[in-house]
């Protein structure tokens, strides 16, 4: 399992060597840093700078953001409804006590 979350600075000097001219494998094995991830960066920077389609990583964040809040109010939404349905119950106002002599 590889290691996760690189920093931003790491990932945009990174893409710059890329950009310059050095060899992604020569880059990757300096930096212990699969190839594949090396190709991922400088994809999402050329999306980023508006070369390729995609989501810029602005655009992303935002998406994601957006997924974690939807999650929530439909959690919260849950709970009110199933509070409005313990609610809305009917009981009868004796149930529950013993029973008369």
């Amino acid at each position: 399992m590889g290691r996760r979350g690189y920093p931003a600075e790491f990932r945009r000097r990174t893409v710059e060597l890329i950009k310059a001219g050095k060899p992604i494998a020569e880059l990757a094995v300096e930096l212990e840093v699969s190839e594949q991830t090396l190709y991922t960066w400088r994809r999402q920077m050329r999306m980023d700078e508006g070369l390729e389609p995609g989501l810029t990583s602005s655009e992303r964040a935002e998406l994601v953001a957006a997924r974690l809040r939807i999650r929530d109010l439909e959690a919260e939404l849950t709970v009110y409804r199933r509070s409005a349905e313990l609610l809305a119950e009917k009981r009868h106002p004796k149930s529950g006590t013993r029973p008369s002599n």
